[in-house]
């Protein structure tokens, strides 16, 4: 824990980017290299000091972010800048903001809502080679329509256990705002592209991963329309979803509301949920 004198430091809000292939994860862990253990190593050493940070959400390991957002509380940040920081990291991760923030901002509890991709080559020739590590290679054209339907039975609050890896004294209550896929055709390699676009005011362990698992086969007509639906029905990782491989995931942005209002979004979030609440 960093114990500052009171009032003595400002906390400060990051917007992070950085690429998951190298790392194993955001937390930090022994021995291991993570988003994380590389910016606190950094700030560390520019700050004079130890640096604790809290993240938006603590992607997987081979997960890529280019909106991650978190914060630190420091004596000495108004020296830094991106410039400066980025210059000392290494360069699967950057800085791209870093600013000022009122106390009552959490990069966690303050959040709204994150929205993640989640990126399938499905064109019959392969992926493009530049963009191999970041998609999953389905060399089938997904039915984009049929996943969209199936996609509909997901948005709203539900309880996803049969889509999560449950935390101790967590909860698998979240709500879905938006979940869709579209078809595009790259510019530069005129290869086709299928992208899962998922917003929500959280994630649980595993579950965009598992929302496209479960969303896939349906687009490949191996499982109905109504598969996604019944598996959620069912409550339970015996539900058969698949967890897909982590490179093709992104954490896009994290969306938060007015300053005025973060103190409350806090206190609303803390609150563990249930299927009543």
């Amino acid at each position: 824990m960093v114990d500052f004198p009171s009032g003595s430091a400002t906390r400060f809000r990051l917007v992070i980017s950085y690429d998951g292939t190298d790392f194993h994860g955001w937390a930090a862990q022994r021995d291991l290299r993570t988003v994380e253990g590389e910016l606190t190593r950094v700030l560390g050493h520019l700050t004079g000091h130890a640096v604790e940070l809290t993240c938006a959400g603590r992607t997987d390991a081979g997960v890529h972010a280019r909106g991650q957002v978190a914060h630190f509380d420091s004596t000495s940040a108004g020296e830094l800048s991106v410039a400066r920081i980025n210059r000392a990291l290494p360069t699967d991760v950057r800085v791209v903001e870093i600013s000022p923030v009122a106390d009552e901002f959490d990069a966690r509890f303050a959040a709204l809502w994150r929205r993640y991709s989640y990126t399938v080559s499905d064109d019959p020739r392969g992926p493009d080679p530049m963009q191999r590590r970041y998609q999953l290679d389905l060399p089938v054209e997904l039915d984009i329509d049929a996943m969209n339907h199936a996609a509909a039975d997901l948005i709203g609050e539900h309880d996803f256990t049969s889509f999560c890896k449950l935390k101790e004294h967590g909860t698998t209550i979240r709500a879905i705002e938006e979940l869709g896929w579209e078809a595009c055709v790259d510019a530069t390699s005129g290869l086709r592209v299928a992208v899962m676009n998922v917003k929500a005011d959280a994630f649980c362990h595993s579950m965009v991963r598992s929302l496209a698992g479960a969303l896939i086969p349906v687009g490949q007509g191996r499982r109905a329309i109504s598969y996604p639906r019944e598996a959620l029905e069912k409550r339970s990782r015996d539900a058969g979803v698949t967890v897909l491989p982590p490179h093709p995931l992104v954490l896009e942005e994290v969306g938060y509301p007015p300053e005025a209002e973060w103190k409350d979004r806090q206190r609303r979030t803390r609150v563990v949920r249930s299927p009543s609440s």
